[in-house]
């Protein structure tokens, strides 16, 4: 991967990113609860499938700031992808990046959240996986102090890493960082995401690692409570707000546990048409595709509807 190949999409969509859906009588469902905070991930949800945010999202992302509900990004990417998150979100909030890894107030430029995972753990848990899985390809996010975050990814040879930016081609013994690492990524020439991801599981104790993945062909490798779920705490404590009062939106497993934890509190979990079949079965809603502005069309409808006593 060189910086001179041309731009391409992260995110290739599951079948729907173009599929409307009626969100049927939204104030029925939602009865008097209103969002405080609106979080969403960016690829495959808020982004389109070439990877832009749309006018009509980025509109009501304003229109959610006016009216003092604080809107959050809550992505995989790392923090070498920051200023492709900042321009997303207008430069405005707090981002969560690296599946709750790196948080980032991106108006005060500082960073809230960093954690890292040693290389004698990330060694141990790609070899349990590898015993199950068979041979891995590798590519590393660099270690948790913010100059080596922001370094070119780590990228053993044949990962075919799917974002556009310049990588560090390694051979496998020299992936891995003497220091701390965000995350690892493993790629198999054989298995899907889903099936890799289930034999990871069966053999990686979550006390150790926490395991995911976001669609991309790979799963992640992340520090042992490291979900968007936590990172996405830190900006709930930022701004005051409880899991209860969030309306949140995915497409991938990476944001189950998001999701997961705002439904428990009581808020509102949606699902894009073109998510995940796992995604869908958790979400307690579900909205348009990211091709036809789902998220957009889904809090249009939400700040549409009268307050309650009105």
């Amino acid at each position: 991967m060189t910086a001179d190949q041309p731009m391409r999409a992260a995110f290739v969509p599951e079948s729907g990113a173009h599929e409307l859906v009626d969100l049927g009588d939204l104030g029925a469902r939602l009865g008097g609860w209103r969002p405080r905070l609106v979080a969403t991930d960016l690829d495959g949800t808020l982004l389109t499938s070439t990877g832009v945010v749309s006018p009509r999202n980025r509109a009501v992302m304003a229109t959610c700031r006016a009216a003092g509900i604080p809107f959050v990004g809550v992505t995989g990417r790392g923090p070498r992808l920051l200023e492709s998150v900042r321009t997303a979100l207008d430069g405005e909030g707090i981002a969560v990046l690296a599946q709750g890894g790196y948080v980032v107030d991106l108006e005060r430029d500082a960073v809230l959240r960093t954690v890292g995972m040693s290389r004698e753990v990330a060694t141990a848990v790609i070899e349990s996986i590898e015993r199950v899985a068979g041979d891995l390809v590798v590519a590393v996010e660099d270690a948790a102090e913010q100059a080596e975050a922001m370094a070119p990814l780590r990228v053993q040879h044949g990962f075919d890493w799917p974002y556009p930016e310049p990588a560090h081609l390694l051979p496998r013994h020299e992936v891995l960082p003497v220091g701390a690492v965000l995350k690892v990524f493993l790629r198999s020439s054989r298995l899907g995401e889903d099936e890799l991801l289930a034999r990871a599981r069966g053999v990686v104790d979550p006390r150790v690692a926490e395991l995911t993945h976001a669609g991309l062909g790979f799963i992640e490798v992340l520090p042992p409570g490291v979900t968007k779920a936590t990172g996405l705490a830190v900006a709930l404590d930022h701004f005051g707000v409880r899991y209860g009062d969030v309306l949140a939106f995915g497409d991938m497993p990476n944001d189950l546990p998001m999701l997961a934890a705002v439904t428990a509190a009581g808020g509102r979990a949606v699902a894009m048409a073109n998510a995940h079949p796992e995604v869908r079965a958790a979400a307690s809603d579900r909205t348009s595709g990211s091709d036809v502005d789902g998220v957009a069309r889904y809090v249009e409808a939400v700040l549409a509807l009268e307050e309650p006593g009105v």
